[in-house]
């Protein structure tokens, strides 16, 4: 089963030098391969379903190819001797799939994968109900990680480091992360999700899983998810060389390219605390640098990871 890990998650100060002070959680050092928030939406979700004892455990999810979601399920997978399978979205990656570092890295872990065409792949409510047939001890976890379960979890993440902030930041995806932190922020609070994907069902979503309306979503998907722009590229690798931090191109560096924009801006008041957390997801970077070097564009620089 997951435990608590036994480390103090720091909290960074990015010294920006403006009317704000903004400072980075690392939840990317929780856990080597079980990256970030993954790790916390993973908690009540494998751990409540192992306490139920089957007898042949099998965990199942969703993703696409690059995703930080199955990376993490396949490790947790090889770690605690449990069976995991890929629902993967984009039957042609079926004979090309050894190309993808993510893929890989989920294969060597023991990973089996099941590749659906990206039509089929939109109806997961559909896929999951034959799943659930067809493997009827399994444990199917969404698209994400993303349920009740997961927002529990993210509880975790909030703590007496994070509580004196005026604002707490996050990248959405499928909005488990950022429905957490609303739901277990601080009364005087403020929860800022930064969408990296083109969703406008993501604030109802968000609402009915935190069950509060202190949050608000910024779009940050800077021409749609896991679209990587130059600009984009250029912002991770300047932020890495000035302070010491390396995001990746699909949730933190978005996020914190457009927090930056929103600080210039003077969005938020003189002398807010602003904290983002973040969320790990690094492993993507490999898969990300191949493909740029397919399309000889710069690529992503090795950052500090520590």
């Amino acid at each position: 089963m997951l435990k608590i890990p036994d480390i103090k998650v720091p909290v960074v100060e990015i010294p920006f030098r403006k009317n704000v002070r903004l400072f980075i959680k690392r939840e990317d050092l929780i856990h080597p391969e079980i990256s970030g928030n993954k790790y916390w939406k993973l908690f009540h979700n494998v751990n409540g379903y192992l306490a139920e004892n089957p007898q042949n455990p099998l965990l199942m999810t969703f993703g696409g190819a690059y995703s930080n979601h199955i990376a993490a399920l396949s490790a947790l997978g090889k770690i605690h001797n449990i069976k995991t399978v890929g629902i993967i979205r984009g039957n042609e990656l079926e004979y090309r799939w050894k190309e993808n570092p993510t893929l890989r890295f989920a294969s060597e872990n023991g990973m089996h994968f099941c590749f659906v065409s990206r039509e089929d792949y939109r109806d997961k409510d559909a896929l999951s109900e034959k799943l659930k047939n067809e493997f009827p001890e399994a444990l199917i976890i969404p698209e994400g990680g993303t349920n009740l379960a997961a927002v529990e979890g993210i509880r975790n993440m909030l703590n007496s480091d994070t509580q004196d902030f005026d604002y707490l930041c996050a990248a959405v995806g499928t909005g488990g992360t950022v429905a957490g932190i609303s739901k277990f922020a601080e009364n005087h609070q403020k929860v800022i999700g930064f969408k990296v994907v083109d969703d406008d069902s993501l604030h109802s979503r968000v609402t009915e899983l935190s069950g509060k309306e202190n949050f608000t979503l910024i779009d940050a998907h800077f021409g749609g998810y896991g679209k990587i722009s130059d600009e984009n590229i250029a912002f991770i690798n300047a932020f890495s060389r000035e302070f010491g931090l390396q995001l990746e191109p699909v949730y933190t560096g978005k996020m914190m390219r457009k927090l930056f924009q929103l600080v210039e801006e003077g969005y938020f008041p003189q002398n807010s605390k602003i904290l983002a957390f973040h969320t790990g997801g690094l492993q993507g970077i490999a898969g990300a640098n191949e493909m740029l070097k397919k399309q000889n564009r710069a690529v992503i620089e090795k950052g500090v990871l520590s």
